[in-house]
């Protein structure tokens, strides 16, 4: 079919008289919206925005150790047109602040709530209300680039799924360099994590989570990235875990019987195949088995292997003898 014909069907199935009548009714439905639109876009409405702050004229052998106020969220008030502008407007135009205008001594810096009101109100027009802001003034922090390297902290709740267990975390990067004022870096021994919240956790889990903010303080990075292992749990035991004598008396060793003990023990799969006798350490106390009149060796499991729960002895006391050594 060639195109003027395609253009005559097309113009006949929309002008046909069942079609004209649906084509008449979506033009009034358009003009209606168009007619709401304009009428609420009319009305004056409140609204709650977030404006950037920038710190200009910062030397080059300082560093701006601020976190927490980076911003300010301003409620403002005019008709819905305006607002349109100033809400897309404003978030791409921050807040210049002039470092040497405001820092002062001992590090710290202050832009007080007449000035803010001032640079917020100058990237406002004149029909918009400035009704409030928080916060109501600026306090930054800066440096000479005095750091250390601090370890981070996981706060976590991770839940697995029944029969799983989570066999290891870790943390990538597992420390950071932290930027702040002398008193300080000498205060803080560490960071943490936001905490993390998981339940039914199945498989690995990876999480990239921020740092908590601390006032003051500048993290690099402010991010860390924690994966959490899940393994299948189960009851195992391992034999031939050796008895050791503590705090015998010069010249005197300890003979116990057996001289060896098997733990029991809750684990993940993957983890009992790394599991050795060796990694646990089970002791007899002199200091206290020599006390007991029952004439038995009790021993207790003082060290095990990390990733596994409720691990006990099968036996708790066993025979023994001193001998004395020449």
């Amino acid at each position: 079919m060639k195109v003027p014909g395609i253009i005559r069907t097309i113009s006949n199935f929309l002008f046909s008289s069942a079609n004209r009548e649906l084509l008449i009714f979506l033009a009034f439905l358009l003009l209606s919206g168009i007619f709401w639109l304009v009428m609420t876009l009319n009305e004056t409405y409140t609204r709650e925005v977030k404006i950037n702050v920038h710190i200009t004229h910062v030397p080059k052998n300082v560093i701006i150790t601020s976190g927490d106020q980076d911003s300010v969220r301003v409620t403002i008030c005019d008709k819905g047109f305006n607002l349109i502008n100033i809400i897309y407007g404003i978030n791409s135009q921050p807040i210049e602040v002039d470092f040497e205008r405001h820092a002062e001594s001992h590090g710290i810096g202050h832009l007080s709530s007449n000035d803010l009101r001032r640079l917020i109100e100058s990237k406002l027009p004149a029909s918009t209300k400035l009704e409030a802001i928080k916060p109501d003034k600026l306090t930054f922090y800066y440096n000479y680039g005095e750091r250390k390297k601090v370890p981070v902290i996981l706060q976590s709740n991770v839940t697995p799924q029944d029969m799983l267990f989570i066999s290891k975390t870790t943390l990538s990067p597992d420390s950071v360099i932290i930027y702040a004022s002398r008193h300080k870096l000498d205060s803080i021994k560490w960071v943490t994590t936001e905490e993390i919240n998981r339940t039914d956790v199945r498989d690995t889990l990876v999480v990239n989570t921020r740092l908590q903010r601390i006032n003051g303080v500048k993290m690099v990075p402010d991010n860390v990235t924690a994966h959490f292992y899940t393994d299948i749990l189960t009851e195992e035991s391992i034999d031939d875990v050796p008895i050791v004598g503590i705090n015998m008396p010069k010249g005197k060793v300890l003979r116990t019987f057996p001289t060896k003990v098997t733990v029991h023990f809750v684990t993940g799969m993957k983890n009992y195949r790394k599991i050795a006798p060796q990694d646990f350490l089970v002791v007899a106390d002199y200091n206290e088995f020599s006390k007991d009149p029952s004439g038995k060796c009790t021993i207790t499991l003082r060290q095990k292997p990390d990733g596994i729960t409720r691990a006990s002895l099968a036996n708790t006391k066993v025979d023994y003898l001193i001998e004395e050594q020449y």
